[in-house]
């Protein structure tokens, strides 16, 4: 594996994450929470690849 995929400033917000998406939508349907999921993935990997300049 390569360096960049052991960074932890991209390994820990992504473990909160998914704690945290664990967490609330445990009263969420299953289409609900993977909207949510699939959502809130797009929006961080906008946000990786603006602050990599890669717009």
């Amino acid at each position: 594996m390569s360096p960049d995929l052991l960074r932890l400033d991209l390994l820990v917000p992504a473990l909160m994450y998914c704690a945290l998406l664990w967490w609330v939508g445990r009263g969420l349907s299953r289409t609900a929470k993977l909207a949510t999921a699939i959502v809130t993935l797009v929006l961080i990997v906008v946000v990786v690849l603006v602050e990599r300049g890669w717009h």
